[in-house]
């Protein structure tokens, strides 16, 4: 039997970077999975500088003329630049082409292009935006929405346990995931109205729903899925992404203090090196768009080439996986309850 390969579709032109970044973590990308074949979108000129003269298999470059910028207005980046590199990479999805799309462009707009060209899911409201962030244990907890819904409906919060229980099914083979809804904190009489209704729909779904979470339980390691609205949850990612970004510059400086707390940061390397590693946000990068009929996924706009190439990971796990259809079919049973 022939090994089955994903395509996926690489947003050459988004990020801070663009292709600088996009292009050296498709190669290294291609390098690691033997079963991925990338198809680069955006000014074809750029990329190949950016190829250089390696001759690469397994790779394939369309050219677009527009790039969708950080300033750009959702709405009118989805209606006047139709031939932009981010609305090309999605087209691919709708049309088969491709079985996923990655891009580090404007949130706003890849989700209304990613919900306007490949339509939501039926039973599904509105998509929302999921990633991984590093927890106890060596673990990792997925937190749901970031950003896509501001205001959610109790219904919406529901969907969006579902969606995130589902995916954690599907990419780390966890047959059960605990799901959490954040609150300001796990007393039944405590949170929004809408926070309340949504525990009650969750108390009575199929789902392993463990109740009211709190922040730090983020990271405690006792929960697979936190599900929130999306106001509070980018303000939860990017607190934590400073967070880390604090620790690590503050244990850089006062290693290199003097120069005992230099010998000590020395003796100290390994263990810095390794905790780096664990807390370093570019290895979390790639944030799915959940509920749609496709998988899309958003990488951080200030990626880095390894921050890309993780995101093209989950872009390929998800589409070997079948994320989209996993949930569809949970979506339609819980429907037909």
């Amino acid at each position: 039997m022939s090994q089955q390969h994903y395509r996926i579709s690489l947003d050459a032109m988004s990020g801070d970077l663009g292709p600088a970044a996009v292009v050296p973590a498709a190669l290294d990308a291609l390098k690691t999975f033997a079963d991925i074949e990338l198809v680069l979108v955006g000014d074809e000129a750029e990329i190949r500088h950016h190829l250089g003269a390696a001759a690469v298999e397994r790779v394939e470059i369309v050219h677009t003329t527009e790039v969708v910028t950080m300033d750009d207005v959702p709405a009118q980046a989805l209606r006047m630049k139709k031939d932009s590199s981010m609305r090309v990479a999605i087209n691919l999805v709708k049309d088969g082409v491709v079985d996923a799309a990655v891009s580090a462009g404007n949130t706003g707009a890849l989700m209304a292009t990613a919900k306007f060209v490949l339509k939501t899911l039926p039973g599904i409201h509105r998509p929302a935006i999921c990633t991984a962030v590093p927890s106890g244990r060596g673990g990792h907890t997925h937190i749901l929405d970031l950003g896509a819904n501001i205001d959610s409906s109790p219904e919406q919060l529901y969907q969006f346990a579902v969606m995130g229980s589902e995916m954690v099914q599907a990419v780390d083979a966890n047959p059960s995931p605990t799901v959490g809804l954040l609150n300001v904190g796990a007393e039944a009489i405590k949170g929004s109205a809408e926070v309340k209704a949504a525990g009650e729909l969750l108390s009575d779904s199929p789902l392993n729903y463990i109740g009211f979470v709190e922040g730090d339980d983020i990271y405690a390691g006792k929960v697979d899925v936190v599900v929130c609205d999306g106001f509070v949850g980018n303000v939860a990612l990017k607190t934590s992404e400073g967070l880390a970004k604090m620790i690590s510059n503050n244990l850089r400086d006062e290693f290199l203090r003097t120069p005992l707390t230099k010998l000590a940061g020395v003796i100290a390397m390994p263990v810095l090196r390794a905790f780096r590693r664990k807390i370093d946000p570019r290895r979390y990068n790639g944030a799915s768009l959940l509920g749609l009929n496709g998988v899309v996924i958003k990488s951080h706009g200030g990626a880095d080439r390894l921050a890309f190439a993780n995101a093209i990971k989950i872009a390929r796990i998800e589409a070997h996986q079948k994320v989209p259809e996993k949930i569809g079919a949970q979506i339609r049973q819980l429907l037909a309850e």
